[in-house]
Formats: C-alpha cells, structure tokens, sequence
C-alpha cells in the first residue's frame, strides 16, 4: 500500500513540475502594448530602482520635418555636428506607439530643448551647431528646431498616461559659446577664463570648461541686471513685461539676490510650474558650487509640490521631485565623497537623490555575481536611502562598455539588472552603432536612431525582444533595482532579489546563461513547495518542487515571478 501511495506520489509531482506554456497572455506587463493603449502606472514605483530613456531630442525621432532649420542653421558642420531633425513631436510619437512601455521604461530625460545659440562655432572639429541642447542662449524659451511649449506640454500628459516620469536635462554652469550671432553675456554675469584644469576645489568651479564657453559666476551673491540683448530679445517678441513680473514676484517671494544663479533657477523650475516636470538630469555638477544644488532643489521641489496640489488629477504617485546629478567620473565606490583634489564634496548631501555612476562600464567586464554583490552592498550601507544611476554607453563617454557592439545581450543583462537605477542610452536597445566613420570626438556616440535597422535586419529585433523581456520584467519588480541580491546556485547562475518596505513586498528569483534544453533552478529560500510561478521569459507556468523548478527551452534567461491566483 505505501509504495503504491508513492508511486502515485511521484507521478503527481513529476506532473505538477512540468512547465506549461502560457496560453492566456492578457497580463499586460507580460506582452507587448498595442498602439495607444492604457496604462496604469505601478503604484510601487521607485526612483531607486527606475528604468530611464535617455536620448538626445534631436537624434531620436523627427516627429515634424516643417521646424528641421531655423534661425538659418544650414552652413556646412562637421560630420554629425549638425541638427539631424530629431524633435518633441518625435519622442511623443515613440510614446503613443508604446515603444517605451514596450522596454519597460518609467522615465524618460531627453537632453535640453531650451533655445540654444543661433550661430555655429568650431571646436577643431568643424562648424558645430548646438544640436545636444547644452549650449543655452534663452532659458525661458524652447528651440524652435526641438518644439513649442504646447509640443513640451503635450508630451508630459503622454508620458504620464503611460505610467512614464519626465525628466528635464538642465545647465546651470554655462552659457552657450561666443558666436557671430551669439554675444558674450555681461562680466558681471560670466568669466571667460581661465579654463578648468580640475585638480582643486577652485579650478573646478571658478574656471571655463574649455574654451569659448563662458562660465555662469553661480558663486556670487550679487545683484546683477539682465542682460541688454536678453531684454532687447524678450521686448521684439512682444514678453518683457511679463517676463519682468514673473521675475519681480520670484526675488519678492524667496529674497533671494539678483544673482546669476537665481535667474537661472527661477527659469529652471518655470518648467515645473507649467508642466509639471518629475525631475532634472543636472548637468556639470561639479563644476558649480554644491550649495546651489541645494538651493535649486529646494525651489523644484517646492514646484513640483505645488504643481501636484493644483493638478491632483495628473499626479502620477506621492514622490517627490527627483534629482539626478552627473558628477563626470563619481564611481559608486566613492560612497557619498567626491575628490575634487583638496577638497571632498557630499553631493547627496545637496539636492541630488541620486548620481550617474561612471563606473559601470567596467563593472560589466566582471562575472555577474561580483557586480550584483558589490552593488547590492553598497546601496544598502554606504548609500542607504541614495542611489546611482547605472549606464554602460553615453552622448560623452568616448570609452563605453562593448563599443563595438558584440554582445548586446550581455549589457541588456548588467545594465538592466544591476542593483540602482539604469540609464538606456537611445540605441543600446537595439545595437546603434557607436563607430560613425569620419566622425571626430563624442560625435561618434550621437548618430541618428537606427529605426531602419530595427525594421529590416533580424538580429536587431532580437536584439530587442530581449531588451524589452528584462525591461518589463524589472519595471514590475521594485526588488531588482532596490532590493537585497542574494545568490542562490552558482551554476547554474541563479539568484534572487527581495524588496519590502511599509505599503509593499517584492520578490523574483532570475537564472542567467542556463544551459540550453532541460534546467532546474533552486528557489530556495524564496518560494515554497507547490508555488506556481511564471517564468516571463518564455511564458510559462512552473510548479515549485524540491525548492526548485524544472523549465525545458532553448534560452539561457529566466525570470521568475510569482503566478497570478
């Protein structure tokens, strides 16, 4: 009788454990979003553990050929120097399509579209014109070749219909350079030298980052005015006035002085009070005295509170404004300390919930295990409550992780599931080249989207498909961003990530470069026996056994989850 009851015990487990394809694919954070459709945003959301898009406007997607040239931007440049037609209404569209659902993206910065410099100036490298946005001539209006304040406006309210934060990409260091249509704002306003040579406190902050590109004096505190061709710019388009009160009841409401810095934050956070931006991506933070971070912050987060009280019905969720800083070279090991020669700066201690850590790009030469420890660690100790923003490519890193593109799989899996917040660079997704011929500098980095390949070359779409597989599945779970990392076998590489705070607990187990075929994948620890559980990769069901699942497939990913009841 017992080994009848046995055997009848075996078959029954055998059975449960077998994986069984999905055949209802109606979870929406499962499958592919249709054009157009709703979504809810993930009530759970964490800047700690955020997806962000980052993309250069004017090499995305050209939404509106009709504002391609303006303010006769059309002299010969430097190979890919020139505006390549990339707009607002371009980005909107790549929302409404459901491409960044479709990747798992929660937020997206795209760089500046405040109105850049008219003229092109030549770095050594040919005319440039200020395609990238970081070359400010009027913080109070859009380029016209980027968009308009409704195209801006339109494409927050996209955004967060679709569950996505925006960030705005903001400069508070410098003006754009000297051109013949572009003169140089007043001494009183900016230093023209002597260049940074980056080895003190003082000849970081109080210099020009290179030539021709003058330095806001964001450390005075003294009343300055406007400048005469700002004024004259704001009187021709029919604005003073109103750009004079707005001002007068900012410097009435906040005392602060007329300084530099607070023209240009009372600018900045305008665009929180119209649009109800989520956040700022600040540029050249080290170059600025740190209390001017604090004190931005301050003011944005005031906005955006106010913003939230006055738009209740478009609030996305209770967080606060989200700053992110990027230090150039801050590495995740320095903790909340940074270098700067003969001084340490505590960034963090500033505004800035997180920064751009550069130093994943070598990280990701390292076996997974001794990346998702280190950072798991880190995150939970040193920069408790903080975080980083992890990337392996970028618009002025010259040395990017896999440059040549070899094994985009490898980077969707260290970036997409290293503990921190990730940074997509516009491509990464899909393998854009990063070797331009004929180009010169960071140009090489910034060519346009490679929709075409996307649209006609195979590899791409997998390329893709497996992006987005990771993609999704880290946006519906808190716990691989901001959660513990614990590994679970070593081969096959297995491990798990639990997350919990007050209002929510989150847990998945994921299994990176299983064998091909039939694989059993320990769940110890995480999910009990007889749990039935979803492997996202391949949309298919598992019954948990001997505190472990079996899956039969050709892939080397899985992630699990639990199954819905």
């Amino acid at each position: 009788m017992k080994s009848n009851i046995l055997a009848i015990l075996s078959i029954f487990l055998f059975v449960a454990c077998q994986p069984t394809v999905k055949e209802n694919k109606e979870k929406t954070q499962n499958s592919s979003l249709t054009t157009g459709q709703a979504v809810t945003p993930n009530p759970n959301f964490q800047w700690e553990s955020s997806t962000i898009y980052f993309l250069l406007t004017d090499r995305f997607n050209n939404g509106n050929p009709s504002n391609d040239i303006n303010y006769g931007r059309d002299q010969e440049t430097g190979k890919l120097r020139g505006f390549m037609g990339g707009d607002i209404q371009g980005i909107i569209q790549k929302i409404e399509d459901g491409y960044f659902t479709d990747l798992g993206v929660n937020a997206i910065w795209f760089t500046p579209v405040i109105e850049q410099v008219h003229g092109a100036t030549d770095e050594g490298t040919g005319n440039t014109y200020a395609y990238h946005g970081y070359w400010a001539k009027d913080w109070t209006s859009l380029d016209p070749n980027f968009g308009t304040e409704e195209d801006l406006r339109n494409l927050v309210k996209k955004a967060h219909d679709k569950g996505i934060r925006v960030l705005l990409d903001v400069v508070l260091n410098h003006t754009g350079p000297v051109t013949d249509q572009d003169p140089v704002w007043p001494q009183e306003w900016v230093r023209t030298s002597p260049t940074c040579e980056f080895t003190t406190y003082e000849n970081t902050t109080s210099c020009t980052l290179v030539e021709n590109l003058p330095d806001i004096r964001t450390e005075s505190n003294t009343a300055v005015k406007l400048p005469d061709a700002l004024l004259a710019k704001w009187k021709k388009e029919g604005r003073l006035s109103e750009e004079l009160d707005e001002l007068d009841v900012f410097f009435n409401r906040t005392g602060h002085p007329r300084a530099p810095r607070f023209y240009i934050m009372k600018w900045l956070t305008d665009y929180i009070h119209q649009f109800g931006i989520d956040g700022f991506r600040v540029d050249t933070v080290k170059h600025v005295n740190e209390n001017a971070w604090a004190e931005l912050y301050t003011e944005a987060a005031a906005a955006f509170k106010l913003w939230k009280q006055k738009n209740a019905s478009l609030v996305l969720d209770d967080n606060p404004f989200y700053m992110v800083g990027e230090v150039y070279n801050y590495g995740i090991s320095s903790g909340r300390d940074f270098d700067l020669g003969d001084k340490k700066v505590d960034y963090y201690d500033n505004g800035f919930k997180s920064l751009i850590n550069f130093e994943l790009k070598t990280d990701a030469e390292k076996e997974y295990e001794t990346i998702f420890k280190k950072y798991s660690k880190l995150l939970h100790t040193t920069l408790k409550d903080k975080s980083v923003v992890n990337y392996l490519t970028s618009h002025d890193d010259g040395q990017p992780f896999d440059k040549e593109r070899n094994d985009p799989f490898r980077a969707a899996n260290v970036l997409l599931l290293t503990p921190g917040a990730s940074q997509i660079y516009y491509g990464d997704e899909t393998a854009r080249n990063l070797t331009i011929e004929g180009t010169q500098g960071d140009a090489t980095l910034r060519s346009f989207m490679n929709w075409n390949e996307l649209d006609s070359i195979p590899q791409t779409k997998n390329i893709l498909e497996h992006w987005q597989k990771i993609g999704r599945f880290r946006n519906d779970h808190p716990s691989i961003g901001a959660g513990i990392h614990n590994r679970l076998t070593e081969k096959p590489y297995a491990f798990s990530r639990y997350f919990s705070n007050e209002k929510y607990t989150d847990k998945v187990v994921i299994g990176l470069d299983l064998p091909k075929g039939k694989k059993s994948i320990s769940v110890k620890g995480i999910f009990g026996n007889g749990t039935k559980l979803y492997d996202r990769y391949t949309d298919t069901y598992v019954v948990v056994a001997n505190q472990q699942v079996e899956l039969e497939n050709e892939f080397n990913t899985a992630l699990l989850e639990l199954a819905e009841q």
